[in-house]
This record gives structure tokens, C-alpha cells and sequence, in this order.
């Protein structure tokens, strides 16, 4: 099945134009032309879009409204959104991310970003969807679990951890959630060494998934794996997650960055830190972290 976007605008030519620039991709795309046409088709099939481009200023019902609306609704608060404006402003920004924006296009912008915000959009949607169902088919034996100790390579043993793991917790969803973006990057900024700045040349040249396999059969990555130890206590559950990487500047990462606020990634540690877990620590130099729920 096609993934589904809605795209909401009041401005005709760029509705045109979002749908020229992404009608080769392979998705359906919805129109609406104001902020209540878009809550309204949201609220009647909260099931069926997959990603909503949404523009920052509309008459009426904007962009903000739209997104509070949907961070208040059950199925549509996990829906990511994008914010399409010509608002680059510090304060907009916050506000906009404060509210739940995931993604930022500021108007005017390339094709190429255009697509790679929306693949990045989807991908990672899709893969916490995926996450979720597979948690509900999770056998419950693991609830016996007091102490474990996991190992894993790659992103899709990543995926299996982090949805297994995430099912014996109280919120499994939003644990999976933070979970998945703490063991991926583990890998790809831990083991396999990506930077920030060459992951978003990757994702915008659509190579990430090309690269992150190259690395990955390096001879000098073929023994690295991520450890996992898990514990669960009456008043807590703990997550300790360890590469075998050199470590990177994490403290740059646990807030919302309005440097990186256009950039397609790099919200994964601040994910996990203000949704999935009571508590976050890293460990200088970057290849450690303790993630803790409080029960």
C-alpha cells in the first residue's frame, strides 16, 4: 500500500508544486486548501495518513492549531508532521518544536530537501508503526525478566531488541519509540562512525541505507556489536546501552536545536529523552547511556 500524505496550504501553486515535486515517489497525496479542511479530513480517517506537510500560517485554523489538534488525538498524535514556513525566526522555531513539529522546510526550499524531509518523515513513522504491532504480538513470558544482558549488530536485530525490550515496560509504545533511536544510533554513529554531517549528505542523496550496509561489512566493523543490559527493580526499569565506538558530543543533542531545526534528522536522543524515558545519562565520551523509567 502507498504511503499517504496530506498536504495543507492555502496557497494554491505551492499545493502544485509539493504535489509535482513528490508525485514520482510513489505516494498518494491529499489536498487540503485551509487549516479546517485539514483537521477535518484528519479527524474523519486518523488512520490514513501517513505523514502531514502542514503550512506554519493559514486563515483561520494555522498550522499550530492543526498540530495541537492532533497531539490531542489518540491515533493522530503520533503522526509526524512537517512544518513548511517562511518563519526561520529562534522563537517561531521553539515554538514549533515545543508543540511537536518533527520535521522544519523553510519556504523557499530545494526538491531535494523537500524529498529527503519526507522520506525521513515516512521512514521513521513506519518503522515505529511496524515496532508497535509487532509489540502487541509479543509474548508476555518476558514480564518475568529481572536482569538480561543483549547483544546486536545491525539495525534490524536492533528493531527486534528494541521491540521485545520495549513490550515488558509499562508504556511499550513510547518506550519502543526512544528505544529504537538510542540502539540505532548506537550503530551508526557508534560502531559504524557516520557523522552528523555525512548522514544528512546521505539521506539528501538517498545513500544512508546504501552506506550504512558498505560500513557495515568493513572488516574493522565485522566484530563490533551494542550491548544491552537490561534490569528491572520494583521502582524502576534500566536500560544501559553501550557501543564500542569512539563517542560523540551528546550534549548537543538532548535539547531542541535551532541550528538543526531544517535539517532532516538529529531528533532521535531529544525523542527519547522528553517522550520514552523518565531519565537519560550519557556517559563521556558519548558511547554510553543509562535510560531509566521510573515505575
Amino acid at each position: 500500500m502507498k504511503p499517504t500524505l496530506l498536504v495543507a496550504d492555502d496557497n494554491t501553486a505551492t499545493l502544485q508544486l509539493i504535489t509535482l515535486q513528490l508525485k514520482n515517489m510513489g505516494y498518494q497525496i491529499v489536498i487540503a486548501e485551509n487549516g479546517m479542511n485539514a483537521w477535518t479530513l484528519l479527524k474523519k480517517s486518523p488512520k490514513t495518513y501517513d505523514t502531514v506537510i502542514l503550512d506554519r500560517m493559514m486563515p483561520g485554523l494555522d498550522g499550530l492549531e492543526v498540530l495541537s489538534r492532533m497531539k490531542n488525538h489518540e491515533i493522530l498524535k503520533m503522526v509526524p508532521v512537517i512544518f513548511q514556513t517562511s518563519m526561520d525566526g529562534e522563537e517561531n522555531i521553539l515554538e514549533g518544536f515545543q508543540a511537536g513539529v518533527d520535521y522544519y522546510l523553510t519556504k523557499p526550499y530545494k526538491k531535494e530537501i523537500l524529498q529527503a524531509t519526507v522520506k525521513a518523515a515516512l521512514s521513521t513513522y513506519l518503522t515505529h508503526k511496524s515496532m508497535q504491532e509487532a509489540i502487541r504480538r509479543t509474548t508476555h513470558a518476558l514480564t518475568l525478566m529481572k536482569t538480561g544482558l543483549f547483544e546486536f549488530r545491525d539495525m534490524e536485530e536492533a528493531q527486534m531488541l528494541a521491540t521485545l525490550l520495549a513490550a515488558v515496560c509499562p508504556k511499550p509504545d513510547k518506550t519502543a519509540i526512544g528505544l529504537w533511536e538510542l540502539l540505532l544510533n548506537a550503530v551508526e554513529h557508534g560502531n559504524l562512525e557516520i557523522t552528523y554531517k555525512e548522514k544528512s549528505r546521505l539521506i539528501e542523496d538517498d545513500k544512508w541505507l546504501i552506506e550504512m550496509k558498505r560500513r557495515m561489512a568493513l572488516p574493522k566493523n565485522a566484530s563490533k556489536t551494542v550491548s544491552v543490559r537490561f534490569e528491572r527493580s520494583d521502582n524502576e526499569i534500566r536500560f544501559l546501552i553501550r557501543d564500542q565506538g569512539a563517542g560523540f558530543n551528546w550534549k548537543s543533542f538532548m535539547e531542541y536545536s535551532v541550528e538543526r531545526a531544517f535539517d532532516p534528522h538529529g531528533r532521535g536522543i531529544q525523542l527519547a529523552r522528553t517522550t520514552s524515558f523518565d531519565r537519560l545519562e550519557y556517559t563521556d565520551p558519548g558511547n554510553q547511556v543509562l535510560a531509566v523509567i521510573h515505575r
